[in-house]
C-alpha cells in the first residue's frame, strides 16, 4: 500500500489527519489510551485493510517511534508526528527498494539514501519527495556516478559525471548535459567543448503532445529525460589539466522554510518548554534506472592526440 493509500485508510477510519476517535469498523487495538479513550502511549493496531502498526501514539495519532507494516509487504520503521512519517526512518518497498533518511509530513525531506532494486543508489538532499539539492547518484549497470545539483528530481545545474577512465564537468538541464564543459583524463589532459541538445531524428514526434506524461502521476523521487532530445558533444580544444579551467563546482540549493513549517516550530517550542512569549498569530492569507542512455553515445574520442 502506498503512502496515499495509508492516508486514505486513516481518513476512512476516523477522518482527516490520523486514526483519532475510533468508529466501527476500526480493526483491533491493544495498548494505552487517554482520558478520551483515544489511543495514547504505546500500542499495536491491526487495521481493517490488513496493515499493522506497533509503536507510540499521542492522543489518537501515531506520534513517536513506531513500525508500520503494509499488507503488500512494504514497511516503515522510524518516527511519526501527528499521524504521518516525520523525522528519521527507513522505508522498504515490496520490490526491495529501500530509503533510509529524513522525512517531513510523509515525504522524503532532508538528507537520505535511496537504494534501488537494480543496484543504483542516490545519496544526498531531498525536498518534498524529490531529489533536490546536492547529491550523488551511482548507476550500477554502467559504473558511472553523477555528483551534482538536482532540482525536483532531475539533474539541474553544475555536475560531474565520473566514468571509469575519465570525467565530464559541466552543466545539466533536465538530466541532460548542456552548454560549455570539459572532459578530463587522469588529471593530465582536458578536452574542452560544449553540448548542444537536438531533436532525435529517430523519435516519432507525431502525437507527442497526447503522449506526454502527466506530471501529477510521475514517480516522486525521479522525473525522466526530455522526450526526443539527445545531447551532442562538440569538441573544441585539448590542453593540459589545470583546475582553474574547470567549470564551477556543484553547490547546495538554499531551502527556505515555509510559513507553515515555522508555525510548526513555534508550536513545538510552546509544548516543549511551556514558555510564554511564543505567540502564534492568526494567519492572514492573501525507479527503472534513470541513466541517460545518450550520454554514453557521445563520449569523446579517447585518442585525444589525434583531435
Amino acid at each position: 500500500m502506498s503512502d496515499t493509500d495509508e492516508e486514505d485508510e486513516d481518513k476512512e477510519i476516523a477522518g482527516e489527519g490520523g486514526e483519532g476517535k475510533e468508529i466501527y469498523p476500526y480493526g483491533e487495538y491493544e495498548g494505552g489510551r487517554d482520558d478520551q479513550l483515544d489511543r495514547h502511549g504505546f500500542g499495536s493496531a491491526l487495521l481493517p485493510n490488513g496493515d499493522i502498526y506497533e509503536g507510540e501514539y499521542y492522543h489518537g495519532k501515531r506520534h513517536g517511534k513506531g513500525i508500520y507494516c503494509f499488507k503488500n509487504g512494504a514497511r516503515y520503521k522510524g518516527t511519526w508526528r501527528k499521524g504521518v512519517k516525520h523525522g528519521k526512518g527507513e522505508f522498504i518497498y515490496p520490490d526491495g527498494t529501500r530509503y533510509v533518511g529524513e522525512w517531513k509530513k510523509d515525504l522524503k525531506h532532508g538528507q537520505g539514501t535511496y537504494y534501488y532494486a537494480n543496484g543504483d543508489t542516490y545519496e544526498g538532499a531531498w525536498y518534498k519527495g524529490w531529489r533536490h539539492g546536492l547529491g550523488n547518484y551511482f548507476y550500477k549497470s554502467s559504473n558511472v556516478t553523477h555528483y551534482g545539483t538536482w532540482k525536483e528530481g532531475r539533474m539541474e545545474g553544475p555536475g560531474i559525471l565520473n566514468y571509469p577512465f575519465f570525467r565530464y564537468h559541466g552543466r545539466f538541464e533536465k538530466n541532460l548535459p548542456k552548454g560549455p564543459g570539459c572532459f578530463t583524463f587522469d588529471a593530465k589532459y582536458m578536452q574542452h567543448g560544449y553540448y548542444i541538445n537536438m531533436k532525435d531524428p529517430k523519435f516519432d514526434y507525431v502525437g507527442v503532445e497526447e503522449l506526454e506524461l502527466d506530471p501529477e502521476n510521475q514517480e516522486t523521487e525521479y522525473r525522466g529525460n526530455p522526450r526526443g532530445i539527445v545531447p551532442i558533444w562538440r569538441a573544441r580544444s585539448v590542453t593540459e589539466y589545470k583546475t582553474e579551467l574547470l567549470p564551477p563546482e556543484p553547490v547546495p540549493i538554499p531551502v527556505h522554510e515555509s510559513e507553515e513549517s515555522l508555525l510548526d516550530i513555534i508550536e513545538y517550542l510552546q509544548k516543549q518548554y511551556g514558555r510564554e512569549g511564543y505567540v502564534v498569530e492568526e494567519e492572514q492569507r492573501a525507479t527503472p534506472s534513470p541513466v541517460p542512455e545518450d550520454l554514453a553515445l557521445d563520449i569523446p574520442d579517447m585518442d585525444i592526440f589525434n583531435l
